[in-house]
């Protein structure tokens, strides 16, 4: 008889700690195409629904697939619905593919309104790759190309599609924070990926941490936290009010700290949560930055 998981349960299991991941993007493509008089509330309102549904379906999904595996069982950090067993595999399983269906409804609205057709495709490519990251007989999430898709998919993607949808451009300087936004969202992931090294190798999960070791991982973390405030210097040196995205720097440094002073397990949860503030307030700035610019 298996328990049934709690609406609280639930959201922790949506793995809240990653929705700036979904918001960052959507902020900046909209302050990049509100700068150049393509911006619309409604297109912005409803790209921002669809990335959120589709960051909670990969979260969904991811939870499923590797509670199935087993690499859940033993896990540090938040709430893993099937592999605590708090849930039915298939009532995770539709739960993923509910917010995957919701995020591809709200992605045609956008298409149809904008007549943007080339983004359906880009739409379908973006739910087959959210589900592959751990689904199917070989995930890439599992062979090392996580924090690559995440860089893709979280950054380039989402911060060009919302400006190109509205604006009907791209522009040099919003590729420059398409970059800054990717490096955000593939540091989240080599934070819970770093935390994760002892119980992924022993199950065979060959993320990217794994492959390089802890010690390189933590360099990796910061290499790419340093890219958007180097992206920063760039932007600014065009559009000047872009430097209001070093606001996210003392939010930044925390979670630094605790990756080089070689913190461990639930220590490294705080991480995740840092990088993930630090990424929204650099959304933040530079969307005020890139608007007003």
């Amino acid at each position: 008889m298996w328990p049934m998981a709690s609406l609280a349960q639930w959201i922790e299991g949506a793995r809240p700690r990653t929705l700036p991941n979904a918001i960052a993007p959507v902020l900046v493509g909209s302050g990049a195409a509100y700068g150049v008089g393509g911006f619309s509330w409604l297109h912005t309102g409803l790209i921002l629904l669809m990335s959120l549904a589709l960051i909670v379906g990969v979260n969904y999904a991811n939870d499923y697939s590797d509670g199935v595996r087993g690499t859940d069982e033993d896990r540090v950090g938040p709430l893993r619905l099937v592999g605590s067993g708090l849930a039915r595999p298939k009532t995770v399983l539709v739960a993923a593919w509910a917010s995957f269906g919701l995020a591809a409804v709200l992605g045609l609205t956008v298409v149809v309104l904008t007549k943007q057709w080339p983004m359906l495709a880009i739409g379908a490519v973006c739910i087959v790759a959210a589900w592959f990251y751990t689904g199917g007989k070989r995930p890439y999430g599992y062979a090392g190309f996580g924090e690559l898709a995440v860089f893709v998919f979280f950054g380039l993607v989402a911060v060009l599609g919302t400006l190109y949808v509205q604006a009907d451009m791209i522009s040099g300087v919003s590729i420059g924070a398409a970059v800054a936004v990717g490096a955000f969202s593939s540091a989240v992931l080599i934070a819970n990926n770093l935390r994760d090294i002892p119980t992924d190798a022993e199950t065979g999960k060959l993320t990217l941490a794994v492959r390089l070791g802890d010690r390189d991982t933590r360099s990796l973390y910061t290499a790419v936290v340093a890219v958007p405030f180097l992206m920063t210097v760039l932007l600014g040196l065009r559009q000047p009010l872009t430097l209001l995205g070093f606001l996210a720097l003392p939010v930044a440094i925390p979670a630094l700290r605790r990756v080089l002073r070689g913190k461990t397990g639930m220590e490294l949860i705080p991480v995740l949560r840092d990088t993930g503030m630090a990424m929204l307030v650099w959304a933040i700035g530079t969307t005020i930055g890139l608007a007003l610019g």
